[in-house]
């Protein structure tokens, strides 16, 4: 029997219980930095140094980091459902605690690409990004990361692979960052539809949403009996 697709579409939530911060919130910090002067393609020509210095320390934090509950128990539900997992975050968490088909809109951090050409991307095997480290065509390379005003090359394939989505879970997003915050306008009229997060998200409209109000841990764990028929698939306050 062909197993029912579950996409879920997760952000800086599910990361931030795993003691990662990441940019969230009105005050336009990360890390105590202007967004602007370390993720827009013009901080990277203004300073690339101080660009380079502050994804170097993300990737340092992100080795200390581990999978919380939240990721363990998304991975866990590939053996009951097909699972695809879209991603605001540019870590590597999902993938370290077991799920195998992740969707990264943003880019990751463990990779880096070239300058000049976009789709030279590597694996990197070492923690930092230096001024000097060059592309096998000879250009310098940087963060595999999608800037703020930079196109999201993978918003097409997310937005096709939320459409045909049985169950769709968003969790830990206030899905305020556009476009991949559209997603939620391509799901089909069929698709059973969840939210986990504290707050509900003012861009959610309430039609035939099931929502947790609780944080990414708890929540999972919520959801992961509900899931697994161990209550009601269409339980939860709303």
């Amino acid at each position: 029997m062909k197993k029912q697709r579950l996409v879920v579409f997760s952000g800086a939530g599910i990361s931030a219980e795993s003691g990662l911060k990441t940019f969230r919130g009105n005050d336009g910090l990360w890390e105590n930095h202007n967004i602007y002067e370390v993720a827009t393609p013009e901080a990277w020509k203004s300073n690339p140094e101080l660009v380079l210095r502050f994804y170097n320390e993300r990737r340092k934090q992100l080795k200390d980091a581990k999978p919380n509950n939240a990721h363990k128990l998304l991975s866990k539900l590939e053996a009951f459902f097909e699972v695809i997992i879209i991603t605001q975050n540019i870590d590597d968490l999902h993938e370290r605690a077991g799920s195998t088909n992740v969707i990264h809109l943003h880019g990751e951090l463990t990779k880096a690409k070239s300058e000049s050409y976009p789709n030279d991307i590597i694996k990197l095997d070492k923690e930092r990004i230096e001024l000097g480290d060059l592309c096998q065509k000879g250009h310098q390379l940087r963060p595999h990361v999608v800037w703020f005003g930079e196109e999201v090359p993978l918003m097409e394939m997310a937005l096709q692979t939320a459409f045909t989505a049985d169950i769709f879970i968003v969790i830990g997003t206030s899905l305020n960052v556009y476009p991949a915050a559209n997603i939620i306008n391509y799901l089909n009229k069929k698709c059973l539809r969840y939210l986990i997060d504290p707050e509900v998200p003012t861009a959610l409209n309430n039609n035939g949403w099931i929502i947790i109000k609780d944080n990414a841990v708890n929540g999972m764990e919520i959801l992961f009996k509900k899931l697994t028929k161990k209550e009601p698939l269409n339980s939860g306050s709303k």
